[in-house]
């Protein structure tokens, strides 16, 4: 779980994000794209081409956490017979 504070920042980055970069490339994306320092303690939200996947990269004190999503999961199309 998140534990997101009034201070926190969250960010969310437009466009697509290529879903199999895991923390290292998601870190070096922020500091390289973004021109911010990813240990600050803001909480960095990606989405995939097709908008189904969410990736969330956090840092607290401990190191970095990712988190991910996949939105397909919660939809079941019902189908009428």
């Amino acid at each position: 779980m998140i534990t997101v504070v009034p201070t926190d920042r969250i960010y969310l980055c437009c466009g697509a994000t290529d879903m199999r970069r895991g923390i290292n490339s998601l870190a070096r994306m922020v500091q390289q794209v973004l021109a911010l320092d990813p240990h600050t303690g803001a909480i960095f939200c990606f989405r995939g081409r097709k908008g189904h996947i969410i990736k969330i990269l956090a840092h607290d004190d401990q190191g970095f956490c990712l988190f991910t999503n996949d939105l397909r999961s919660y939809y079941v199309p019902f189908v009428f017979s």
